[in-house]
C-alpha cells in the first residue's frame, strides 16, 4: 500500500485559539470547497471556537468514469459501489485522514473534541476511518454514503470509538448511492450495538435545509459534549 502525499485544506476558524475541530471529506470529483459555505449554517454558539478542516482529495483515475482523472479518496470500480472495491486506495486515504486527525491533536485539540463528517466518498471514509482510529472522537457524520469494505469492517472497528455519536443520513431518491447502501450500513452499526441517528429525507443525492438543520443539532451537542 503506497502512502499518499499529505492532503491539502482549506481552514476556517469560528473564534480565536480553536478548542474544537471538524474535519469535513467532500465526495467524488468535489474538493475541499465543496461544504466549507456550509460553516455559518451551523450556528455554533460562540462558546466554541472551532476550526472546520477541508482536505482536498488526491487527483487519480476513476474507473467508473471512463478512467477521468478527478478529485478521489479512492477509485469507484463499478455501479453498485460493493461487488469490486478499491481496498488498497481506501487504505491509503484511511491513513492520510489519521494523519489529519493526528495534525489536530498535535496543535492542541483533544481528540475527543475532532469531529470527522463527510458526503458520498467523504461518507465512506468518515465511517471507515472513523471507527478504526484508535482513539476517542467527538462524532462521526455520514450523508449519503455507505461502509466500504463492510463483509470485514467490524472485526476492524476499535474499542476507542465503541459508544461514539454517528449521524447517518441518505436521500430517499439517491440515483448516485442506492438508498439501500446506506440502510445496510446503519443496520451493520446497530447490529453492533453502535450509537446510530438514521435520517431519510425527500432528495436525491444532495444536501437539503432540513439535513443541515439536523447536522448543526447534532453537531453542536457532539462538540459540547466533548
Amino acid at each position: 500500500m503506497s502512502a499518499l502525499p499529505a492532503l491539502e485544506a482549506i481552514e476556517i476558524e469560528t473564534g480565536p485559539k480553536p478548542t474544537h475541530s471538524v474535519i469535513w471529506l467532500h465526495g467524488l470529483g468535489a474538493d475541499g470547497n465543496d461544504f466549507a459555505p456550509l460553516v455559518p449554517a451551523m450556528q455554533l454558539p460562540e462558546s466554541l471556537s472551532v476550526r472546520f478542516v477541508f482536505p482536498h482529495a488526491p487527483v487519480q483515475p476513476v474507473t467508473i468514469n471512463g478512467g477521468m482523472a478527478m478529485r478521489s479518496w479512492y477509485d469507484i470500480l463499478e455501479p453498485t459501489l460493493v461487488r469490486r472495491e478499491d481496498e488498497a486506495g481506501i487504505l491509503a486515504s484511511e491513513q492520510a485522514i489519521h494523519t489529519l486527525i493526528e495534525h489536530e491533536i498535535a496543535r492542541g485539540i483533544p481528540s475527543e473534541h475532532i469531529l470527522l463528517a463527510g458526503f458520498s466518498q467523504g461518507c465512506a471514509m468518515t465511517l471507515h476511518t472513523g471507527l478504526r482510529f484508535p482513539k476517542r472522537l467527538a462524532g462521526l457524520i455520514g450523508l449519503s454514503g455507505y461502509l466500504p469494505l463492510a463483509d470485514r469492517a467490524a472485526g476492524a472497528f476499535h474499542p476507542a470509538n465503541r459508544d461514539t455519536p454517528m449521524f447517518i443520513a441518505h436521500g430517499s431518491h439517491d440515483p448516485v448511492v442506492a438508498l439501500e447502501r446506506g440502510v445496510a450500513s446503519k443496520d451493520l452499526f446497530l447490529a453492533h450495538g453502535y450509537n446510530v441517528q438514521w435520517h431519510t429525507y425527500p432528495m436525491a443525492h444532495s444536501v437539503c435545509p432540513e439535513e443541515v438543520g439536523d447536522i448543526a443539532r447534532f453537531m453542536h451537542k457532539a462538540l459540547s459534549s466533548g
